[in-house]
């Protein structure tokens, strides 16, 4: 995928909550598609190696949260986390961390990650396929911009961190925003 391709169209398998259902885990299954998370919005996605993982937990996911304002100042919409893990465990982690403004989206299957052309194999951390970390601006469905980490290849040894960073991706929007002035 590179600047100005349309995002691929898939199904994401979430779980929602929905008080309807009761007891004490009152969440039901839901389909939401690209189509869901894009169209007709200016979104901020980025997409990391794992849930609950380090540098995605201790600094990329709370970065876009903590920057949320600075993002909207500068037209967007919304920000999504993505990751291959399930709609369970993106739930869970997004409690964990407190999310209000950052929203998650479970790549399960690894579907979207891998038309992005960023699906690696992570078999050397007993990972198996996830992300490569990335971030990107998504227009309307259309890739604005994008931002991958160096050196991508399967069972990389390190885990890049800088080019997808909150900082990086608000640099970019103010200065695109300048050059449109």
């Amino acid at each position: 995928m590179q600047v100005g391709d349309k995002v691929p169209f898939v199904t994401f398998k979430t779980r929602v909550r929905d008080e309807s259902v009761g007891g004490p885990n009152p969440f039901r299954w839901q389909d939401m598609t690209s189509d869901d998370y894009f169209k007709g919005k200016r979104v901020v996605l980025f997409s990391l190696p794992g849930a609950f993982t380090p540098t995605c937990s201790t600094y990329q996911l709370p970065g876009f949260e903590k920057g949320f304002s600075d993002f909207a100042a500068e037209g967007i919409d919304e920000i999504y986390c993505m990751s291959v893990n399930d709609s369970f465990v993106m739930n869970k982690w997004a409690a964990d961390q407190g999310l209000e403004n950052v929203k998650v989206i479970p790549d399960g299957s690894g579907e979207f990650t891998k038309e992005m052309g960023m699906l690696v194999a992570k078999d050397n951390l007993g990972f198996g396929a996830r992300s490569w970390r990335y971030a990107a601006i998504v227009n309307d469905g259309v890739l604005e911009a994008l931002f991958v980490e160096p050196g991508m290849q399967d069972n990389h040894g390190e885990d890049p961190y800088g080019e997808s960073s909150p900082e990086t991706v608000l640099n970019w929007l103010k200065e695109n925003a300048k050059a449109d002035a």
